[in-house]
């Protein structure tokens, strides 16, 4: 059984207000995303610092937007981001409720 699904590629990138990004991408369409809601957790809890968050870029191997501590989102949760925020935001709550021991 062989699945298919589009694959999208991020092809532009435009910081909007601060958490908030426009994403353009190969099939000619944008989504306007503002993260902070969903920034939690280990990896992406720590673009709360406003001054990693702008260093998003995107990778021109994979086609989406990256950080530098190694945080990016999947080309499709982005073109998709309505379908997809809600479990995100339901997903960092949960991440917020963690209590991480070091």
């Amino acid at each position: 059984m062989i699945m298919s699904h589009p694959i999208y590629r991020v092809t532009t990138l435009e910081h909007l207000e601060p958490y908030t990004l426009r994403i353009g991408f190969d099939d000619a369409t944008e989504q306007v995303i503002h993260f902070l809601p969903v920034l939690a957790g280990s990896l992406f809890g720590p673009l709360r610092d406003l001054r990693l968050f702008n260093q998003v870029r995107i990778d021109p191997e994979a086609h989406t937007v990256v950080w530098p501590n190694g945080a990016d989102f999947d080309p499709e949760t982005l073109h998709d981001w309505p379908q997809y925020a809600d479990a995100w935001l339901a997903r960092a709550r949960e991440w917020s409720l963690v209590q991480v021991e070091y």
